[in-house]
């Protein structure tokens, strides 16, 4: 008799699908999204998430000890990774592409719904609030921050350009009429960084 094992089936091998885990959290995720467009963060409970994705309550609390833990969570995940702007060589165009993504965010995908539900939460929670302003947030200023350094260093822009306050200005402005009301759309987007750049661009000398 031969000592040789027989050959595992190249199907028994490869998993089919994604892992149950990484399924399961999609679906509790996903079940999160959904209930909380429908009711509202105040209105939704945990065992409202489970049965809609059909796991259990113990399923979410081994990943996620609160709602608000699973709010951070997709929140995280619909609003990052931004966009990492370019090198345009144009302080004006890298502001649109900021502009432009942070306008489609809001419309054109998950996020923009997700975020005027948790309104609330993000403003007066701190269990929210912080890691919204710590993860999405920051990463956004950090982009517009390399965007008015390249701006500075090219001499598009004065070299006392603040890029916090150019975050504020520019982000901030669109999140407000995003969540508060008012048309976002390209020609907006120009219209604010046009604005913006009235009191950043650079002049005389700094130019040459």
């Amino acid at each position: 008799m031969s000592l040789e094992a027989e050959p595992v089936p190249l199907a028994v091998l490869t998993p089919r699908g994604r892992p149950r885990s990484e399924s399961s959290q999609r679906a509790i995720l996903d079940a999160f999204r959904d209930l909380l467009l429908e009711v509202g963060f105040a209105r939704l409970r945990l065992e409202h998430v489970a049965a809609r994705a059909g796991a259990s309550k113990a399923t979410i609390y081994r990943r996620w000890r609160s709602k608000e833990d699973l709010a951070v969570e997709l929140v995280r995940e619909l609003g990052t990774p931004h966009a990492v702007v370019a090198d345009l060589g144009d302080a004006r165009q890298e502001l649109l592409s900021v502009a432009a993504d942070v306008i489609w965010r809001l419309t054109g995908s998950d996020f923009g719904p997700v975020i005027r539900r948790l309104l609330c939460e993000i403003t007066g929670n701190p269990a929210v609030g912080e890691p919204f302003r710590a993860t999405v947030i920051e990463v956004r200023r950090e982009e517009v921050r390399r965007v008015i350094e390249r701006g500075i260093a090219r001499g598009d822009l004065r070299a006392t350009a603040d890029s916090e306050l150019a975050s504020e200005l520019l982000v901030g402005s669109i999140y407000a009429r995003g969540l508060f009301g008012g048309v976002l759309d390209h020609e907006y987007a120009e219209t604010l960084v046009d604005n913006l750049l009235k009191g950043y661009a650079a002049v005389g000398p700094e130019r040459g």
